[in-house]
This record gives structure tokens, C-alpha cells and sequence, in this order.
């Protein structure tokens, strides 16, 4: 018998599936905490500006208190009535706050004197047009 039978003997069959994604996705998440340890958080932390910094800085906390949730499921631990709940909602709260600063920062601004150089052009200027009409004689019928 090879070690995979004596696995699948070990749990249902029906979430053998499931078992598989979340050990490719702790895979993923492996890797993924490689490749940022391997960068000095000072060194990674002076390339980006202040915005960017507090993104991973939430990223980061998020993170870790999301894989302590997990943790608490796998140790039969409801994560609902732990204080790991509100702190996920608080720093949820800050990502909030972070993402409408970012989107301030994109939106486009308003260039007042473009407005009111475009504004003024094309508004009609009754001076202009009334010496224009009333040298030329109207057009249509005559007076008798």
C-alpha cells in the first residue's frame, strides 16, 4: 500500500479536492513570504512613497492576523468570538481610509483658469451680436 492510500483512508473523500487547493495555496502563500523576507523591510520600505508604504504596512498586518484566524479554525477555536475579529474590522477600517486617499489622489483636478477661459468663450456676447444684426436688413417679409 503507498502513502497516498494510507491518506485518502485517513479523511473523506469528498473534500480531498478541497485538501489539495488549500495545500497548493499554503504553497502560494510560502512563497510569497519568501520573496518578501528576502528584502530588507527598511530597504523595501525607502523605494515607496508614503501612500505606498502604509498599503503593505496594512497588507502585511492583515495578513498575519488572517493567518491566525486560520489558525484558530484548524485548533477548533471559533475565530468570531476572538479579539482577532476586530482587529481584521479595524484594520479593514484603515485599508478603507487608505483606498479613498488613493482615490482622491487620482481623481483628476480642476483647472480653474482652463474653466473659466472655456466658460467665457462660450457664453454669447449680446454686444457683438446685436451690432452685427441691426446693420443688416431682415430677411423674410417686407413692410407695406
Amino acid at each position: 500500500m503507498s502513502e497516498d492510500d494510507n491518506n485518502m483512508e485517513e479523511y473523506p473523500t469528498e473534500i480531498h479536492d478541497y485538501l489539495t487547493a488549500f495545500e497548493k495555496s499554503l504553497g502560494s502563500v510560502d512563497e510569497m513570504l519568501k520573496t518578501m523576507m528576502s528584502v530588507s523591510r527598511n530597504e523595501l520600505l525607502q523605494k515607496l512613497d508614503p501612500l505606498e508604504q502604509a498599503k503593505l504596512d496594512l497588507v502585511s498586518v492583515y495578513t498575519l492576523n488572517s493567518m491566525f484566524w486560520v489558525y484558530l479554525a484548524t485548533q477548533g477555536i471559533n475565530p468570531k468570538e476572538h479579539p482577532v475579529k476586530q482587529e481584521l474590522e479595524r484594520i479593514r477600517t484603515y485599508m478603507n481610509k487608505v483606498k479613498e486617499i488613493a482615490d482622491k489622489k487620482k481623481a483628476s483636478k480642476l483647472d480653474k483658469g482652463a474653466a473659466s477661459r472655456f466658460v467665457k468663450n462660450a457664453l454669447w456676447e449680446p454686444n457683438a451680436e446685436s451690432e452685427h444684426t441691426s446693420k443688416t436688413p431682415a430677411k423674410g417679409k417686407k413692410r407695406q
